[in-house]
């Protein structure tokens, strides 16, 4: 789900919290560390997105973990948007650089040094979607 974040609202903020958890206490943020990873550029992106793209080039996008899921920040032109994946709908792949899949949708971003420093961020970040996934697992019949 792709928000319109510019100004703040609460229905958007009770959605995102909804969708994905509250952020992360300061407590944790300071023992964990890799809550948010920053600046990767957007090499591709999928039709979905062209919309809100219009053809811009080097755009930088900013990633905030949550406890059942993640948030894709960007910005373009004076506008900020936000999409927000729940870790069920999450899919994440290296090809490249990495590509983070969701409903029909996808972001490609650049192998660069950003990439490489936020490596952690990303081992962080399969962790909890792995205990994600562990704790609502089910066995076949």
């Amino acid at each position: 789900m792709i928000l319109d974040t510019t100004i703040t609202n609460r229905d958007n903020n009770n959605l995102i919290k909804d969708l994905v958890g509250k952020p992360f206490s300061l407590f944790k943020w300071l023992t964990f560390k890799e809550i948010s990873c920053k600046n990767l550029v957007i090499d591709e992106v999928s039709p979905n997105f062209i919309d809100y793209f219009n053809n811009s080039s080097d755009i930088k996008a900013n990633l905030e973990l949550r406890p059942y899921g993640v948030i894709v920040k960007f910005q373009i032109a004076l506008k900020n948007y936000s999409w927000v994946i729940p870790f069920y709908h999450l899919a994440i792949f290296k090809t490249n650089g990495i590509s983070i899949h969701a409903n029909g949708r996808f972001i490609h971003f650049k192998n660069n040094k950003s990439l490489k420093k936020n490596k952690s961020f990303f081992n962080a970040l399969l962790d909890l979607k792995a205990k994600s996934e562990f704790q609502y697992s089910f066995t076949p019949i």
